[in-house]
């Protein structure tokens, strides 16, 4: 036997050996993908730099109409292209797992969660205008160029565009990939409970710029309960899209409720009360949220006849 044929095949192995101990801390081996914090933070933050880039260019080249139609197209763009590297190359799983399974069930489930989100938003005007913190000043208001029905079906989209980004993000990324992470330590449900409360944590702190008080972390620590809750519950992302898209929609341009947002309006509201209670992250809201949740829990309930923590939030199919 030839005495050079040991130190052939032991070198290159010893040379793999060292690769994976240096790259263990960030690449899993026996999945062929990042570990997951890395599959967590990544998107997350690749995704809000691609924002700030398409905002920062659109809002320079585009004037008021254009503007927010190509901003739409750029989020969208985003959109499609985070669900597609994150589950191609950084997750390396099928996108139906991220909670995209677009079947009947899911379409219906959607409906349900705008249907829900709309009925609170209604009922907190109609404890806005019992309590007199807010006045009707009219119908159908357009702040700008283009006539009210071709700027809400402009508003609407942008809304739904952002709306989809923000859950694909926060809980089909973030969550999932902190639970599966965490899931290897601890057992599933504890797991999943941790990736909960973390996102939550991350979804109230990364809307810190509309938060003018600190009580106000609330509402969207809240607002980050409700919609990672039902991903939770049902493991998919139809109810959370639904109800988060329709509320940001129906809260300002339908009912006039919005502050922080510049939209036309089907029902023109003049806040009057105090803002703690009527403002955008008042009490009025922050109970309407509430509402919401337990609107979707009981639907997920009558759905599935129990409650229960869906374990397909700690499983992996590998596409590799």
């Amino acid at each position: 036997m030839s005495p050079q044929l040991p130190v052939e095949l032991t070198a290159p192995t010893g040379l793999r050996q060292a690769w994976q101990y240096v790259t263990w801390p960030v690449w899993n081996h026996d999945h062929h993908r990042l570990r997951a914090p890395f599959r967590a933070i990544i998107p997350v933050i690749a995704t809000f730099l691609a924002l700030a880039i398409v905002q920062s260019v659109v809002r320079s080249q585009f004037e008021h109409p254009v503007r927010e139609s190509a901003e739409m197209i750029g989020i969208a763009g985003v959109l499609i292209g985070a669900v597609l590297v994150s589950s191609r190359l950084i997750d390396r799983r099928p996108a139906t797992e991220y909670g995209l399974s677009f079947n009947r069930q899911w379409l219906q489930m959607f409906a349900v969660g705008g249907l829900a989100a709309t009925l609170i938003n209604a009922g907190a005007v109609a404890v806005g205008l019992g309590a007199g913190w807010v006045t009707v000043a009219g119908i159908v208001q357009t702040p700008g160029v283009i006539s009210f029905l071709p700027a809400m079906v402009v508003v609407f989209g942008y809304i739904m565009v952002a709306g989809l980004w923000e859950e694909f993000i926060f809980r089909g990324v973030l969550l999932k990939n902190i639970a599966e992470g965490v899931n290897g330590y601890v057992r599933n449900e504890i797991a999943i409970g941790i990736a909960l409360a973390i996102n939550c944590i991350v979804f109230a702190f990364l809307h810190g710029g509309k938060v003018t008080h600190l009580s106000h972390y609330g509402y969207y620590l809240l607002a980050g309960l409700v919609l990672g809750g039902v991903y939770v519950l049902t493991g998919e992302l139809a109810l959370s899209m639904g109800f988060h898209i329709f509320y940001n929609y129906t809260q300002s341009a339908v009912f006039g409720l919005g502050v922080s947002q510049q939209t036309p309006e089907l029902l023109v509201l003049n806040l009057v009360g105090p803002t703690q209670y009527i403002g955008e992250e008042g009490l009025v809201h922050v109970g309407a949220t509430a509402v919401g949740g337990l609107l979707l829990l009981g639907y997920v309930y009558w759905m599935d006849g129990e409650l229960r923590i869906h374990d397909c939030l700690t499983r992996w199919t590998s596409t590799v």
